[in-house]
């Protein structure tokens, strides 16, 4: 029996020991065949929750199916149904690209037979055919994270888990990325990522949920995201605003603009202010003479349609923050490769 929804949450919780409260009471839904995107800084609960979604992690509260299975009540089944991409990649530097491929095949309960096989048309898929028969260790970065999606897409799953997966690919390679995670999706692929890329969840999400402190603070597609946030973001880079007098003149800047009518919201940001009207060409003019005449230096100015920046910005009243993880739990290696045997 098919399921509408592929994934569905109510009302999840996750307490870790101590009292720190990673996920708070969170709702979604994905779709089958739909490519859905945690969007959050550090420590905001995505990958708590991809754990739990995965059964490597229990819940505190509330309720999850996966693939139409529970997750406390039929974890194997729901293993057989997800390929998940760890944001470690983890691959063997000493084999080759296909004898890697082969071992995931067997370890999840494939013949050698269709384990060849399933390698061969994996490796065409990520585009790696050429250099199938070298070891991992020779692969750059993008390579290696392809060969570890393919590694987690061998059982053929229905469901596919990527926590981050383009953290730390150049520019390039994590095009050629994107590229790839489309044509699995195409291909009826269902998908949830991680990210903390506004590019990579603007391009590939169909859905997204915008989490915070381990709530979710909005959701939807990104074009209605982004119409949300209304008008234009006139960004304003105050000039010595780096220098130890940054409050000041944010504050100043601030309470100025402010009190213009057609100022909808102001945001503070490193270095300036992010101003949102409702016609930025007009604004514009208005903006510069009045904090000229108010002595408040501006060093330079952009007008920019909104974008998930400031969706996130409208929504938790800062920039997304690059601080390291608090309340996540790290796994090591051998829960990846726990899973993958299961």
């Amino acid at each position: 029996m098919q399921h509408e929804y592929m994934i569905e949450v109510r009302d999840l919780v996750k307490v870790y020991p101590g009292g720190a409260r990673a996920v708070d009471g969170i709702d979604f839904d994905v779709p089958r065949e739909g490519f859905f995107g945690f969007l959050g800084p550090n420590g905001a609960g995505k990958t708590t929750t991809m754990k739990i979604l995965a059964t490597l992690l229990r819940k505190t509260s509330g309720s999850v199916t996966v693939a139409g299975y529970d997750v406390e009540t039929d974890a194997k089944a729901i293993r057989r149904s997800i390929g998940f991409a760890m944001q470690e990649v983890g691959v063997d530097d000493l084999a080759t690209g296909r004898d890697f491929l082969q071992l995931q095949g067997v370890l999840y309960g494939l013949h050698r037979r269709e384990a060849r096989r399933r390698a061969d048309e994996l490796l065409e898929l990520v585009g790696l055919e050429k250099v199938a028969d070298q070891r991992i260790g020779t692969y750059s970065g993008g390579m290696r994270r392809r060969i570890d999606i393919a590694g987690a897409l061998m059982h053929d799953p229905d469901i596919l888990f990527l926590d981050e997966p383009t953290v730390g690919l150049d520019p390039q390679s994590r095009i050629a990325m994107w590229e790839h995670l489309e044509s699995l999706n195409t291909k009826g692929v269902t998908v949830l990522l991680t990210t903390q890329v506004m590019e990579e969840a603007d391009r590939l999400c169909r859905e997204i949920a915008i989490i915070d402190h381990g709530k979710i603070v909005a959701g939807g597609s990104p074009e209605s995201l982004k119409a949300g946030v209304g008008g234009d973001v006139v960004q304003i880079v105050l000039s010595g605003a780096t220098d130890g007098v940054g409050d000041g003149l944010n504050g100043e800047a601030e309470r100025l603009v402010r009190q213009r009518g057609y100022v909808q919201e102001v945001n503070s940001v490193d270095g300036g202010i992010a101003v949102t009207v409702k016609n930025g060409s007009a604004a514009v003019p208005d903006l510069v003479g009045l904090l000229h005449t108010e002595r408040v230096p501006v060093g330079s100015l952009s007008v920019v349609r909104p974008t998930l920046d400031d969706v996130f910005l409208k929504h938790t009243g800062r920039a997304i923050r690059a601080e390291e993880a608090t309340g996540e739990v790290s796994d090591t290696m051998r829960q990846s490769m726990r899973l993958r045997r299961r």
